[in-house]
């Protein structure tokens, strides 16, 4: 995606594939074309306008024919008004609805992608395309594209009046085209190529932020707030230079075509200043002529300015097709199969290895097999970078492994849809993960249909309701950011108590009491020992209460089985294990 290294179109045809969002609107269309017709007729026709206002109001000096033709172009003025209005308003409608179906349509895709998407592409820029090219992308399809259709038109429609007028000055006037198409070409280009740039640019700009305010506490508790500042300045010192490069060529685009332009013009008036002296033509046709090469050349100024913002919309667009034509690479299988009604929760491993896709040198599994029965516990111990949360994601089916199989109710999880998997299986991480929203909502995100009195039976269960008994608006309470305004053992507490709720039959506790103190890990514990009862439990412990309880310990060791057994076992039969209930579990033995 961002670090392809696939070179960008060379045209406007990839905006051809934002056609498709616009089609299902053909009513809303169809409208606007009518409105931007009528409207361009009624421009070009206030040129007959003008010669009638000077034949035969000024020049024949008849005081009725004046106020005829005034109340004539008065008429046509306000059919213009109207027909703005109604060119404008469903232009902008349009617009707003294809952003908004692009919006929804790349995040519903972003959304489904496998994890491992998310190791090569910052979700900050991800975020940046979704917001920032579709803004671009609303503003070229309720505005850009509505001026170049109009100028076309009356391009078109000022190019057959002024050969109706006269033939003569129009050769004067279609000389110029081709100056002027020229150097639309030539700028166009570079403009679309520097829009991209720019466009990524911002999007780091973007990122850079999103990081660092994030880590606010990090980067304050390190006074790291100067040095992130330069290198900030230098994200958007880098995005402005992109951004001048880009504005230079399209200032060069304009002051050429407008120099074009307008000298034609002034040639022309030159020529027919000589004819109506002669003569040869009235003031009135001149002034028509004159105001029609006005049209003229003023269209070609403006569609020279909207190829600008069309080639920027290119490259928006071709960057969030880039997101749009990412593929999943945890797809439900064509011909997926469904487990039996009853689900009891058994798994079965069996001599699985998988390697990372950013680390495919050195695997997180090596060829691994174990088994746990249904409604049973087994916990996970070992070193750090053992395997053992790679194991977690594996059963979540984040990613595949390489080789071997995980089975599920005897059943391979590939032939399983994922959401049918993940929804027998409920996992608590080491860092809990909350959301922007209140504590009704944090928890619900377990069941999203859960009732008001199971949420709050949930959060009494995880001891977490005499915290949120205190909270200023209890369960209504903001949590803010990721949870910001509790504190890690609040936190683990709510995410117990969004798996309580989801009833699943499959846990995964990936140190869940790691955050608590003393008194909150025993409250937990209990309310963990009551969670797991009759449900299949894998855990990941540094602590030996919980190690304890279980009724399998499996030692994990460059991701591989060590050694497997009880804690009395474990303790007389694995040097590893022994050393590891000796440093780093809480309590004695």
């Amino acid at each position: 995606m961002s670090k392809t290294d696939r070179e960008p179109s060379s045209n406007l045809k990839i905006l051809i594939s934002v056609l498709k969002y616009i089609a299902p609107y053909k009513l809303q269309v169809t409208l606007a074309a009518i409105a931007l017709l009528c409207t361009a007729g009624i421009s070009l026709s206030m040129g007959q306008g003008f010669r009638l206002l000077v034949d035969e109001g000024f020049v024949m000096g008849s005081s009725q024919r004046l106020t005829e033709i005034i109340a004539l172009v008065l008429f046509l003025i306000f059919l213009l008004a109207i027909g703005t209005f109604c060119r404008f308003y469903l232009v902008s409608w349009i617009g707003e609805r294809v952003t908004a179906d692009i919006r929804k349509a790349v995040f519903n895709h972003v959304i489904e992608l496998h994890p491992s998407f998310f190791e090569t592409n910052l979700s900050s820029e991800i975020q940046s395309r979704i917001t920032t090219d579709t803004t671009l992308l609303q503003s070229v399809i309720g505005s850009s594209v509505s001026i170049a259709l109009r100028n076309i038109l009356m391009f078109c429609g000022g190019i057959i009046w002024l050969f109706i007028t006269n033939i003569k000055l129009t050769s004067v006037v279609i000389l110029c085209v081709p100056l002027v198409i020229t150097p639309i070409l030539i700028f166009g280009k570079r403009v679309r190529k520097l829009s991209k740039s720019s466009q990524d640019e911002i999007a780091h700009v973007g990122s850079y932020v999103g990081e660092s305010l994030q880590n606010i506490k990090t980067v304050q508790g390190y006074n790291h707030q100067n040095i992130d500042m330069d290198r900030f300045s230098d994200q958007v010192e880098s995005a402005f230079r992109v951004a001048v490069l880009r504005i230079r060529q399209r200032s060069l685009l304009i002051v050429i075509v407008m120099l074009l332009v307008f000298g034609a013009i002034a040639v022309m008036m030159w020529v027919g200043g000589q004819d109506v002296i002669e003569g040869t033509i009235t003031a009135g046709e001149l002034a028509a002529f004159v105001f029609y090469a006005i049209i003229v050349g003023s269209s070609v100024a403006a569609i020279s300015e909207v190829i600008g913002e069309l080639q920027r919309a290119a490259g928006a667009t071709e960057r969030l097709l880039e997101l749009l034509h990412s593929s999943n690479l945890i797809l439900p299988p064509q011909s997926k199969k469904s487990l039996k009604q009853e689900v009891a929760g058994v798994i079965d491993i069996r001599n699985i290895t998988f390697a990372y896709p950013s680390r495919m040198e050195t695997p997180a599994i090596r060829q691994l097999s174990l088994s746990v029965d249904a409604g049973k516990s087994m916990a996970l111990v070992g070193p750090s970078g053992g395997g053992k949360s790679t194991l977690f994601e594996l059963l979540l089916r984040f990613y595949d492994p390489q080789s071997g199989e995980i089975l599920f109710e005897n059943v391979n999880i590939k032939d399983l849809d994922p959401k049918d998997l993940r929804s027998y299986i409920a996992i608590v991480p080491q860092q809990p993960a909350l959301f922007s929203a209140n504590v009704w909502e944090n928890i619900r995100y377990g069941n999203p249909k859960a009732t008001e009195s199971q949420i709050e039976e949930a959060a009494e269960a995880a001891f977490a309701a005499e915290f949120i008994e205190k909270l200023p608006e209890r369960y209504d309470t903001f949590l803010g950011e990721f949870g910001v305004r509790l504190s890690g053992g609040q936190r683990q507490r709510i995410a117990i108590a969004r798996a309580i709720l989801k009833d699943p039959k499959v846990l995964l506790l990936d140190e869940a009491t790691s955050a608590l103190d003393a008194e909150s890990e025993h409250m937990v514990q209990r309310a963990l020992e009551r969670l797991m009862k009759n449900r299949t439990t894998l855990i990941i412990a540094h602590r030996l209460a919980t190690v304890k309880n279980a009724d399998q310990i499996a030692v994990l060791d460059q991701g591989s089985i060590a050694a497997m057994g009880t804690h009395g076992e474990l303790r007389k039969n694995s040097l590893l294990y022994a050393r590891l209930s000796d440093l780093q579990f809480k309590e004695a033995s």
